[in-house]
């Protein structure tokens, strides 16, 4: 019987070797292995559009889709179908946009693999008399990563070395992201541990005991190498790799730009990775038109090279892009042109132009006002991880007064995501206000107290008038509960609010 590779290579030669590259890398480098599903969905629907007479009339995944679909080539299942192909092929290119772990990623690669074997099944009547024959499909394995180190190492290869470089980025840059959220999670419980001793009229031994008991856990609480180490490595093989393979060009420009090996060289970094765009590489061209759009250390603002060079990467299928060159268009008050490419951009899955999506559709902007729309892609946006749409979210559901206590559940979550990642002054008084007030169904003084105190400490002059009256107002509010003679452990916790507030 044909394995799952033989069965893609019987449906078409051209398909096969991205199919099997994809799934080699499936569980050593999810990123490569989305970035070969984005093109293997390409060269299908080219095939397609081969095999039934149909003209692209666009370079964009996106719109050759649709063209399939409205030519009646493929059906509305089959269209879903590659449209969630190009969605996660496009998650490959930049992990880091969707908050993505490696688990994750490699949940997602291993998904579209079967995906993409369920895809060819139903397509293979169209460029095959009769139906699909069986096939059997082959575990995943491990052995990829292995070949791309041997190759990098013991045969010079370029190609492996940009892998290897990839796979230590994408790894870089979640370290990252966990890091600093540990970070400000040991900062947060240190403070309150402090302010809970200080609180404390008398110095008990268990509060102490709680203070010493939970710090040692988060300070613990690393990882085996730090992503300072991890993004090193990375510009080492991006280095070595740069001189003969121009995607490791740009990636090593990237890595002197952001000082991966140490201090940063911007200068030098975006004269490589300019020279990888006049090269054609997507991600650099990119990466060159955001540089022309808003300015950068060697290139001054020029916004027709600007949508020259975000036209071409956008046509390319650059979620960034497409979102970068919407606000190009949005700028000079182009709102149409706005709108297309950022309804584009959404569309691949990318939060920040599915965020901006929903800012146009609410107010008109480029296209018909839709609510129920913008709240669509407002909630997706921020079940992604987008931090401004995750504080939309959180606050349109506090102001509900019909929320369900699910749906609180899930605005406290946001609040806490945007507290964390971004020291949001707004999400801690919102989340404030909701713990003084009972709105998430239970009260608790201390912590809207902390969060009050947290918001001051990095408020601005505005801000700060804000939360004078709030804050004053949950003084009286813990004032009037102690005149009521509350049981001594509900005492113990409204002085430790009222110290807070001090």
């Amino acid at each position: 019987m044909l394995n799952d590779i033989e069965f893609i290579n019987g449906f078409s030669t051209e398909l096969s070797d991205d199919y099997r590259l994809a799934k080699s890398y499936v569980r050593d480098i999810p990123t490569q292995a989305l970035v070969y599903i984005r093109s293997f969905t390409h060269k299908l629907a080219a095939q397609l559009a081969v095999q039934h007479g149909v003209t692209f009339t666009s370079a964009n995944l996106y719109d050759r889709i649709e063209q399939l679909n409205q030519r009646r080539v493929i059906d509305v299942a089959a269209v879903r179908a590659l449209h969630r192909l190009r969605s996660d092929g496009n998650r490959g290119a930049h992990p880091e946009k969707y908050h993505l772990t490696q688990t994750q990623l490699v949940n997602i690669a291993e998904k579209s693999i079967h995906q993409i074997l369920q895809v060819i099944e139903k397509l293979y009547p169209s460029l095959h008399p009769g139906v699909a024959p069986h096939y059997q499909f082959e575990a995943f394995d491990s052995f990829a990563g292995r070949d791309l180190c041997y190759r990098a190492v013991m045969k010079n290869d370029p190609e492996a070395q940009y892998l290897v470089g990839m796979s230590l980025k994408a790894k870089g840059l979640m370290l990252q992201e966990q890091e600093r959220a540990l970070a400000q999670t040991t900062d947060d419980s240190l403070l309150a541990s402090s302010n809970s001793s200080s609180a404390s009229s008398s110095s008990t031994s268990s509060s102490s005991n709680s203070a010493e008991s939970n710090t040692p856990s988060l300070i613990s609480t690393t990882v085996e190498q730090t992503s300072a180490d991890v993004f090193a490595q990375a510009a080492h093989w991006f280095h070595i790799a740069s001189a003969h393979h121009q995607a490791a060009l740009f990636e090593h420009g990237v890595s002197l730009l952001h000082g991966y090996s140490g201090a940063e060289n911007p200068a030098t970094g975006e004269a490589f990775i300019a020279q990888a765009a006049a090269q054609g590489i997507v991600n650099a061209q990119a990466l060159l038109g955001f540089f022309y759009l808003v300015g950068s250390d060697q290139f001054e603002v020029d916004i027709n090279q600007a949508e020259t060079l975000l036209t071409l990467a956008a046509n390319a299928e650059d979620a960034e892009a497409m979102s970068n060159l919407g606000v190009l268009f949005y700028q000079n008050q182009q709102f149409e042109q706005a709108y297309l490419w950022i309804n584009k951009a959404a569309q691949t899955g990318y939060p920040h132009a599915q965020y901006h999506l929903a800012l146009m559709l609410e107010q008109g902007e480029g296209c018909q006002i839709d609510l129920a729309t913008s709240q669509q892609w407002m909630q997706e946006a921020a079940e992604q991880g987008q931090l401004d749409a995750m504080l939309r979210c959180s606050s349109d559901i506090l102001h509900d007064d019909d929320a369900s206590q699910e749906q609180l559940n899930i605005a406290e979550h946001y609040l806490h995501e945007v507290i964390k990642y971004g020291r949001n002054v707004t999400a801690m008084i919102e989340l404030s206000v909701a713990l003084a007030d009972g709105i998430l169904g239970r009260i608790d003084v201390v912590q809207a107290a902390y969060l009050l105190q947290q918001a001051n400490l990095h408020a601005n002059e505005i801000q700060r008038q804000v939360i004078e009256p709030l804050w004053q107002s949950l003084q009286m509010q813990i004032d009037s509960v102690i005149a009521l003679n509350p049981t001594e452990d509900e005492l113990a916790t409204l002085q430790q609010a009222k110290c807070l507030l001090a």
